[in-house]
């Protein structure tokens, strides 16, 4: 199982995790991404598909302290952030000015 975070607009600032299967995972984010923002699921899947894979999903949730990673981000009610991710929706994509130098480095080593 692979967890991915949600984060979304609501005021209670959760941000849970939720535990997908290999395949789940994969149509969520796939070649390689492990960020992604709803409306461009919904895009590419059709809006059933992307409701057919997410919602076993929300019967899977796990406490952060019992996760082992974070594997994916899911952005709901963020487009405003959509200028912010990259464009490959890779973490290790970053911009160099948006993370620190550890950060930077680590990321140059996983690209």
């Amino acid at each position: 199982m692979k967890n991915i975070q949600i984060i979304d607009g609501a005021v209670n600032a959760t941000f849970s995790l939720f535990q997908a299967t290999a395949e789940e995972f994969e149509a969520i984010f796939p070649d390689g991404r492990d960020i992604e923002l709803i409306e461009d699921l919904i895009d590419r899947l059709g809006e059933d598909a992307a409701g057919a894979v997410l919602a076993p999903l929300w019967d899977r949730p796990i406490l952060k302290r019992d996760a082992l990673g974070i594997h994916g981000t899911l952005f709901y009610d963020n487009e405003d952030r959509r200028a912010h991710i990259p464009p490959s929706k890779r973490e290790v994509d970053w911009d160099s000015g948006s993370v620190n130098h550890a950060q930077r480095d680590l990321f140059a080593k996983h690209r």
